[in-house]
């Protein structure tokens, strides 16, 4: 109560600057074709509630984990299927012309239910095999006598442009699970599941039929190898880091990215307040790294 009538003076007294800063960004959004609805504060909503989740969270009121689905479902707004899909070279697809016995094995070996079908070439994806459509077949068939094509189901084509939130939304409405996600061109770039997108808000889910890759491992000495491909958002949930996100998805491509270049393994790097190390590289892919903290690097020294 002591501070009331203070904070409310101050309140009174910044009101018209507030108001004019937010005239301004209204009438540049306005200017670009991204106007806000009448009477909405686009920076006060957002902000404020990112603001509140922070400030508990440094107290304590809030736990880390809670502060990373509270943010993580503020940030789906900011995301495309492109930052958190899989990407195309880890896709578990079949031939569709191979033999029905060897569908099945291949079909049984992978952790997951639903898998794309190409046909001549893997970018060229005809449908979707769904592992309960598969058993049914063999039920009704056997194991050398149903066709693929006939089970398969229409495979459900994305732009990578897709805000996430949005396609949270399609996958809802649709009441499917499942997304093959291509750029302008119509090249198939990675699929998108709705676990994927869950998994930005409540963090990595995991099943009895998970394969469990361990990309993240903590050194005694503080450091931490990390594989090429785990995803910033990932790597910063797992240590509790800041590494930025916004030019790159993976810790890779944030090296490459600020290293302007393709490193070579030993190479050493800093930068946002971390040191990098090249441990291996396959061709034009960084596979391992090494990175600290620099306060951690310097405790060490």
């Amino acid at each position: 109560m002591l501070v009331g009538r203070p904070v409310s003076l101050a309140v009174s007294a910044f009101a018209p600057i507030v108001k004019y800063v937010q005239m301004l960004v209204n009438g540049v959004l306005k200017l670009f074709g991204a106007g806000a609805p009448e009477g909405v504060d686009v920076l006060a909503a957002e902000a404020e509630i990112r603001g509140a989740v922070e400030l508990h969270a440094e107290e304590g009121a809030v736990q880390t984990d809670v502060r990373h689905r509270l943010i993580g479902a503020l940030d789906l707004s900011e995301l495309a299927v492109s930052d958190v899909m899989i990407h195309r070279k880890s896709i578990k697809m079949l031939d569709i012309d191979l033999p029905p016995r060897e569908i099945i094995a291949q079909a049984m070996a992978s952790a997951h239910t639903r898998l794309p079908l190409y046909q001549d070439e893997a970018e060229n994806i005809v449908g979707v095999l769904h592992a309960r459509d598969l058993l049914r077949a063999i039920a009704e068939h056997g194991r050398d006598h149903f066709s693929v094509r006939e089970i398969m189901r229409p495979a459900w084509f994305t732009p990578d442009t897709t805000m996430a939130e949005d396609q949270l939304a399609e996958f809802l409405r649709r009441r499917e699970h499942f997304a093959l996600v291509v750029d302008e061109y119509g090249a198939l770039m990675g699929l998108v599941t709705l676990e994927d997108i869950l998994e930005e808000i409540v963090g990595d889910i995991k099943d009895e039929h998970d394969i469990a890759v361990q990309g993240v491992r903590p050194q005694p000495d503080g450091s931490v190898n990390v594989d090429g491909v785990v995803p910033i958002r990932d790597l910063n949930r797992a240590m509790n880091w800041d590494l930025p996100d916004d030019e790159a998805v993976t810790i890779a491509g944030l090296v490459i990215h600020e290293a302007q270049a393709i490193p070579e393994p030993g190479q050493r790097f800093a930068f946002h307040g971390y040191r990098f190390q090249v441990l291996r590289r396959q061709r034009n892919q960084i596979t391992a790294l090494r990175i600290e903290r620099e306060e951690k690097a310097e405790e060490g020294d």
